[in-house]
C-alpha cells in the first residue's frame, strides 16, 4: 500500500501570500500573528493551531475547518511514515 503524504499547510498559505503579491510581514498583520510565527508555518516548521485557522478564515482564506482538516491530514501522515520506518 503507498503511503498518502499530504504537503505540509504552510505550502498552501504561501500561496495564498504569494497570490495576493504580499511580504511576509505583510501577511503576518494581517493575520495578526508574529512575522516568525508565520515564516515557521511557510517554512513547514509549525503547524496551523486553531487560532491560526481562525485567522486564516477571518482574512478570507478558506474556512477555518478546512486548515484543521489539512493540518489533521498532514499530521497522521507524517505519523504513519514514522511508523513504517521503525
Amino acid at each position: 500500500m503507498s503511503m498518502y503524504n499530504p504537503s505540509h499547510p504552510g505550502d498552501l498559505v504561501r500561496e495564498y501570500v504569494n497570490g495576493k503579491n504580499l511580504t511576509v510581514t505583510e501577511a503576518a498583520k494581517r493575520l495578526g500573528v508574529a512575522q516568525r510565527t508565520l515564516s515557521r508555518i511557510l517554512d513547514g516548521q509549525a503547524g496551523i493551531s486553531p487560532e491560526i485557522a481562525l485567522s486564516l478564515e477571518r482574512i478570507g482564506w478558506n474556512d477555518a475547518e478546512i486548515w484543521m482538516r489539512l493540518q489533521s491530514s498532514y499530521d497522521l501522515a507524517q505519523a504513519r511514515l514514522e511508523e513504517a520506518a521503525v
